[in-house]
C-alpha cells in the first residue's frame, strides 16, 4: 500500500447549531471560510480542512451507524500547534472562550490547553515549553 497512511485531508465535525459553529470557528481561529453550502462550513487548516457538518445531515455519511448525541461526552480531541500558549491563551479568554484547562506543562514534554467548540467538540493547543 504505498502512500499509506497519507496526510489527514479533512476532519467532519457533526454540530448542532451550524451558525454558532461558523461564528465561533470565525472569531477563535480567524481564518476565512473555505466552502459552504446549507449543510456544512469548511475552514482550511493549511494541511487540513474542517468540515462542520450539520448533525441531521451527518447520517448518510456514516449509515448504518447512528450519530452520537450532544452530551455522550468527548469522543476525541484535536490538536493544534503553536508557539506561545499563554499569549494564545490569553487571547482566546479575551474573545470570551472558557478554557477547560491550562495553560500547563505536561509529563510528555509540551505545554498545553484545552477549550471546547459549541458543539462539545475539544481543542487543544500545544507548544514546547
Amino acid at each position: 500500500m504505498s502512500g499509506w497512511p497519507g496526510p489527514i485531508g479533512a476532519l467532519t465535525l457533526f454540530v448542532d447549531d451550524l451558525e454558532d459553529a461558523k461564528r465561533f470557528y470565525l472569531e477563535v481561529f480567524g481564518l476565512p471560510v473555505h466552502f459552504e453550502d446549507e449543510d456544512s462550513v469548511v475552514f482550511d487548516f493549511g494541511n487540513t480542512l474542517v468540515n462542520l457538518l450539520r448533525t441531521d445531515a451527518a447520517a448518510e455519511l456514516i449509515d448504518p451507524v447512528p450519530v452520537g448525541g450532544p452530551g455522550s461526552g468527548p469522543r476525541y480531541q484535536l490538536t493544534v500547534e503553536i508557539d506561545d500558549v499563554d499569549a494564545v491563551c490569553e487571547d482566546l479568554v479575551a474573545r470570551g472562550v472558557r478554557l477547560i484547562n491550562g495553560p500547563m506543562d505536561r509529563p510528555w514534554g509540551p505545554r498545553t490547553a484545552c477549550f471546547a467548540d459549541p458543539s462539545g467538540h475539544i481543542w487543544e493547543i500545544a507548544g514546547q515549553v
